[in-house]
């Protein structure tokens, strides 16, 4: 199964805004179709290592956060994450752990093999995220702050510095809902704050709804890096 994404410029995923709370849609379309070098064709896995039926296969696929109808944007740097532990899952771990299963098999009652029944639901969640990552990275539309030409305003893949009321400062940057990470300073497009800075300036105040109730934060700083 090959894996194809898209590259598209930061600005496309903000140039308009959908009816769904403020969730930009772009309007301008810069994409283009990248093939993947890498092939990985699931169904030819042996079944007895990829699951033990079909409704198993269907129950644990981790869920789509994704809101219906949008993109699945992604940094370049959040695609690169997301692709290496793909090929890694698949060209390192997941045979080191088939080789592990089969061996266990071999060594008597596999109802009392530590080895066999580990390595089997390592199996299964390998594979589990196998499906998950090859679905996301078939459907990353990648965008690039570098491509950016308006850097004034706040679109997808931007780093913004806001100050609270408190006169506290902190930074985010504006990614996808697979690389986010508020402890490291990168939050959801699809966040309630996120939604609140897209199109916003330096100098801008953005309101938004926090767990804590209604905020206003100023927008200090906006760059594409």
């Amino acid at each position: 199964m090959p894996i194809a994404t898209q590259t598209i410029s930061a600005e496309y995923v903000s140039t308009a805004a959908s009816e769904r709370g403020g969730v930009a849609v772009g309007v301008l379309i810069i994409a283009r179709m990248l093939p993947s070098p890498i092939q990985f064709n699931f169904h030819e896995m042996n079944k007895a290592f990829v699951k033990e039926s079909e409704d198993e296969d269907e129950d644990e696929a981790p869920e789509s956060q994704l809101p219906a109808g949008t993109k699945n944007y992604m940094t370049v740097r959040g695609h690169g994450q997301l692709r290496a532990e793909f090929e890694h899952l698949v060209k390192v771990e997941r045979p080191e752990i088939v080789k592990v299963v089969s061996w266990a098999a071999g060594n008597g009652d596999r109802s009392e093999n530590g080895d066999y029944i580990y390595g089997k639901k390592r199996l299964r969640e390998i594979d589990r995220r196998i499906r998950f990552l090859t679905k996301r990275l078939e459907s990353a539309v990648i965008v690039d702050p570098a491509d950016q030409q308006n850097c004034d305003q706040v679109f997808f893949a931007a780093t913004v510095t806001l100050c609270d009321a408190a006169g506290e400062e902190a930074t985010y940057q504006i990614v996808g809902i697979d690389e986010a990470n508020a402890q490291e300073g990168r939050i959801s497009w699809i966040s309630p704050l996120a939604r609140a800075l897209l199109k916003a300036r330096e100098g801008d105040t953005v309101r938004f709804d926090s767990p804590g109730g209604l905020r206003e934060l100023d927008v200090i700083e906006v760059r594409y890096e």
